[in-house]
């Protein structure tokens, strides 16, 4: 069985590991917050064209809600 050394070893990684973890829950439901509180328009805030309904199609905006990434058939495996 484990030793005493080992069993507190093993309690602090995960008290540790833990809270990590509901840091980084907190940080997302603080993004997600933040999002819905200002509609999303924060995400949008960088593209340069006037109108926001073509602010997607623009190179600047980094952000393109509608926008399907694909990757070709057999690319990426190396050859």
């Amino acid at each position: 069985l484990l030793s005493v050394l080992q069993r507190w070893a093993l309690l602090a990684l995960s008290a540790c590991s833990s809270l990590c973890c509901l840091c980084c829950v907190l940080g997302l439901l603080v993004a997600i917050g933040l999002t819905l509180g200002n509609q999303g328009r924060v995400l949008l805030a960088p593209c340069s064209i006037a109108n926001i309904a073509l602010a997607p199609v623009s190179r600047e905006c980094p952000f393109d809600p509608t926008r399907v990434y694909v990757s070709p058939p057999g690319g990426g495996d190396g050859d």
